[in-house]
């Protein structure tokens, strides 16, 4: 049954917190710019406890412990990188912990911990059966509420992505199949057992009793495909055996079937050469949701983050947008989604997004027509020829000798759909694509912009790392793509309340010195500007050394 939490619970008069405090310790802890009272204002009180409501049954059950305690403790267990157990004992006996999170008395108890895997669970669940996001929907509103509250701007945003990989060690393609093959036999009782034939019986003992492992480093390679080859015969009678099955390992197992082997049309099982694999192909049964990407240098089984801000120079910027996808999934596809987001976020168009060039795409330039894209580089060599579509045709540059001339439209091939033109060289023909065209005119665009506008993209980066810094060697250790939406989410959140405590306290410190220096001007300068002008220098002098005294005295409180 789902009951919303009671945010204004009385304090215990003995069992208080900031009554059993005094001293620095009280002053510190009843700090309302310090880091568990803001937590607690910016995040846990603005936690729309109605969102899961969906989660629990209207009439029946036991009420449900507080959303927004539990939901404060996901976010608080990434923000500190720390374990469960450290998580519970911290809300259990850290008495700013346990302030963050709106308790404040010593004996009130926290949720425990089934309480807190079940949500977790429900969560998921719900996000499986329905496709939405519940704590990205949270993400949403909580970021709603703080950007009205600091008149946040968000017409310019910028957007950079970076690749994670999941935690799970390497395996080779038969290692996948061995683990997924024999997970799924070991589900199998004894009547199902029954279906195969004594050999094919024996074949599945012999290969739940073997370590795949072992067997790589003393086979060869020509033995690995054949053993493959006939697991896959073995794996194909499975599929087709227990077609009403739709446990999770067998949905798994006939997916690996379908990435890893092909059914010729007179009924034949053959293993499917190793560069026809697609990248989001099972990596790992631990984790199915994982994909390949192989970008510059690094090589991730994993997903890619991208993040999404505010680009302002004179105001607060925060995080708009978090989504976590495969890892094959290209950036461009996270542009439209991203801008789409933070105008529900922030409630404003977005003008301007800064960018790499990995962003860009046709598709891209159509949905942003009405966007000024700054992009700060271009995939790829930059050409030796220089492109520009004029009235009179498309007009060639040759930037090594500086010929100009002008391109020929060339036929078009059958079954073509866009214009081709070339430009004869010494070496025959040269020809150029729409690709070509629109590269060359993004980066004759990029060039004319101010480098203070191409620079403003680098902060981004600077929240990237912000995000990743707890991981080692670019590593979660989650597996599966909601664990680790949830872990960016709640890095998220965190990111965003450090800048909102770093923008009050500065606020704080600059309307002090106004207050201060106005104070010390209202009762000084009318002396000052009053006197007579042989006068006017030595109160000048005098008004300096009375504000640095009034500033050392003022400072120490």
């Amino acid at each position: 049954m789902f009951k919303k939490s009671n945010r204004d619970s009385q304090v215990d008069l003995f069992g208080g917190v900031s009554s059993l405090l005094t001293g620095k310790a009280g002053k510190q802890f009843n700090d309302e710019q310090s880091w568990h009272n803001q937590f607690r204002k910016q995040i846990v009180s603005r936690i729309d406890e109605s969102v899961f409501k969906v989660l629990f049954d209207e009439t029946m059950g036991a009420p449900n412990s507080s959303i927004s305690v539990l939901v404060g403790m996901m976010v608080l267990k990434e923000a500190f990188v720390w374990s469960d157990s450290q998580l519970f004992d911290h809300c259990r006996f850290d008495i700013l912990v346990r302030s963050a999170l709106g308790i404040f008395n010593i004996n009130d108890e926290i949720p425990v911990e089934s309480t807190y895997y079940l949500l977790r669970k429900h969560i998921y669940e719900h996000q499986q059966q329905h496709h939405e996001d519940l704590l990205q929907k949270t993400f949403d509103l909580i970021t709603r509420e703080q950007i009205k509250e600091f008149n946040v701007n968000g017409r310019s945003i910028r957007m950079d992505s970076k690749l994670i990989g999941s935690n799970i060690a390497y395996f080779s393609r038969y290692e996948i199949i061995h683990h997924t093959l024999t997970s799924f036999y070991k589900t199998l009782n004894e009547s199902m057992l029954h279906m195969f034939s004594a050999k094919d019986r024996e074949q599945l003992k012999e290969l739940s009793e073997e370590e795949p492992l072992k067997t790589i480093y003393r086979t060869t390679r020509d033995e690995i495909k054949s053993r493959m080859q006939s697991m896959g015969i073995l794996v194909y009678k499975m599929v087709n055996l227990f077609t009403d099955q739709t446990s999770e390992q067998y949905m798994l197992l006939k997916r690996v079937f379908g990435e890893q082997y092909k059914v010729t049309e007179n009924q034949q099982v053959e293993l499917l050469p190793k560069e026809e694999i697609a990248s989001d192909s099972v990596q790992s049964p631990h984790d199915p949701d994982s994909a390949y990407r192989h970008k510059g240098d690094q090589q991730v089984k994993g997903y890619s983050v991208n993040v999404t801000e505010t680009s302002s120079d004179d105001s607060l910027n925060l995080i708009t947008n978090v989504d976590v996808r495969k890892a094959n999934v290209p950036d461009t596809l996270f542009v439209q989604p991203a801008i789409e987001a933070t105008v529900e976020v922030t409630g404003q168009p977005v003008e301007k997004v800064f960018a790499d060039g990995a962003y860009q795409s046709p598709a891209n330039d159509t949905f942003c027509e009405n966007i000024d894209m700054v992009f700060t580089g271009i995939q790829g060599f930059a050409s030796r020829y220089e492109l520009e579509d004029t009235v009179d045709g498309l007009t060639v540059t040759d930037t090594q000798t500086g010929e100009c001339m002008q391109a020929t439209l060339a036929k078009k091939i059958k079954n073509s759909k866009e214009d081709k033109w070339y430009i004869q060289t010494e070496k025959g023909r040269h020809y150029f694509d729409q690709k070509a065209i629109r590269t060359s005119k993004l980066r004759r665009e990029m060039m004319n912009r101010p480098i203070e506008e191409l620079q403003k993209r680098n902060n981004v980066e600077a929240t990237i790392f912000q995000l990743s810094y707890p991981l080692r060697n670019s590593k979660t250790k989650y597996r599966g793509l909601f664990k680790q939406q949830l872990w960016a989410v709640c890095r998220c959140l965190w990111i965003n309340l450090v800048r909102i405590v770093k923008f009050i306290e500065q606020t704080c410190q600059r309307t002090f010195q106004s207050l201060k220096y106005a104070a010390f001007s209202a009762v000084f300068c009318p002396v000052i500007t009053n006197r007579a002008t042989p006068y006017r220098r030595f109160g000048l002098h005098l008004s300096y050394f009375v504000l640095f005294v009034f500033s050392s005295i003022i400072n120490q409180f």
